[in-house]
């Protein structure tokens, strides 16, 4: 089920609806390179719900941006959610996740748990991006990086609500992104 956030307009005021999490969720963040998902993901979830490759990347080599340790970040990526999963614990995964093949191994591991998943879609226009990927600290992504996952993002948009997610978030603006609020539902009984 899709879910867009729709900002309406009232007297001045834009009013944004709370995206709903469950708290025994996997929640995918997707979005391209610089589309704010770390801070989108730091600003409204606990440090514990969250799995970053580039956090795993720098905890396997000492540097985030070390692509060559992705296929281990992943690797540990996996595990740890597996088992977040298993106990029932919200899970977040901050990784670009543009790629279909990516997004159905997630959603797989969040299937056989018995977990709902929810994808909150950070759509910044690519010049956006652009723009703040210029802003980072060396190394960061290059700009043909960033345009070949815009592009991957765009391509799935539309079929994000067939892949099993139970909700799709898609969050268009850096306004929408900013003035987001999640609100989590009561989880069922969890095994500690």
């Amino acid at each position: 089920m899709v879910f867009p956030p729709a900002a309406d307009i009232r007297g001045g005021r834009s009013v944004s609806p709370a995206l709903l999490v469950p708290a025994d969720a996997l929640v995918l963040l997707i979005g391209i390179a610089a589309s704010g998902k770390s801070t989108f993901a730091g600003r409204h979830f606990a440090p514990t719900e969250i799995l970053s490759s580039d956090a795993l990347r720098a905890m396997i080599t000492d540097d985030p941006s070390q692509q060559g340790a992705t296929d281990d970040a992943f690797d540990l990526l996996h595990r740890i959610l597996a088992m977040r999963l298993r106990r029932g614990r919200l899970t977040v995964v901050d990784a670009t996740n543009v790629e279909d093949w990516a997004r159905a191994e997630l959603i797989e591991v969040a299937r056989r748990h018995r977990r709902p998943t929810v994808a909150i879609v950070l759509d910044l226009p690519l010049a956006v991006a652009l723009e703040r990927n210029a802003t980072r600290a060396a190394p960061r992504p290059p700009p043909a990086a960033l345009r070949r996952q815009h592009r991957r993002l765009v391509d799935s948009i539309p079929g994000l609500g067939g892949e099993g997610f139970a909700t799709v978030h898609h969050l268009r603006s850096p306004e929408e992104i900013d003035s987001a609020r999640i609100e989590r539902p009561l989880a069922p009984e969890r095994d500690s």
